[in-house]
């Protein structure tokens, strides 16, 4: 079975899906990091739960009085190729540090926007992912191709748990 995505917008603000927008993509990796700084691992399937988000990641974590606006972090496979372009290289996407990649979908640009990952899981996207100065060490001008319109990734909470497998 692959685990898709899919969208749903919270239009009135109190949680309730008002309208489904038909749009869907696949998840073509998922990396998490176990502390920060740390390497980032690939793997093939991960559990997701409201009080860790991605199993094993350190940034899942919501602390006391937290909001947990960072749980999981999302790529578009196609903002990513975008940016090597831009920049003349050629990285693995788990290096931008994002925990799952997604492939023929446009990640939404609005926070409050439920995403649906398979049958269980839903995210809700808080923030965009502000590129940090590790890619800027990565490749010269990789901070710039990635500030450009949410290129650099949404980040999300996890809403309901689940869970989740690469293609």
């Amino acid at each position: 079975m692959t685990d898709g995505v899919s969208t749903a917008l919270d239009t009135n603000g109190q949680g309730a899906v008002a309208s489904t927008l038909n749009r869907a993509g696949t998840i073509a990796g998922i990396a998490r990091h176990a502390r920060a700084k740390a390497p980032m691992e690939v793997i093939d399937h991960v559990e997701i739960t409201i009080e860790a988000g991605l199993h094993g990641d350190f940034r899942g974590y919501v602390k006391p009085g937290g909001r947990g606006r960072r749980q999981v972090t999302l790529l578009e496979r196609g903002d990513w190729d975008a940016a090597m372009a831009e920049v003349g290289c050629d990285i693995p996407w788990y290096e931008r540090r994002a925990n799952l990649l997604v492939d023929g979908f446009d990640l939404p640009q609005i926070p409050g926007t439920r995403l649906r990952i398979g049958a269980d899981v839903v995210l809700e996207v808080t923030r965009h992912t502000d590129p940090c100065e590790r890619m800027e060490a990565l490749a010269p001008g990789l901070f710039a191709a990635l500030t450009p319109d949410w290129r650099g990734g949404a980040c999300t909470r996890v809403l309901m748990g689940g869970r989740d497998r690469r293609r």
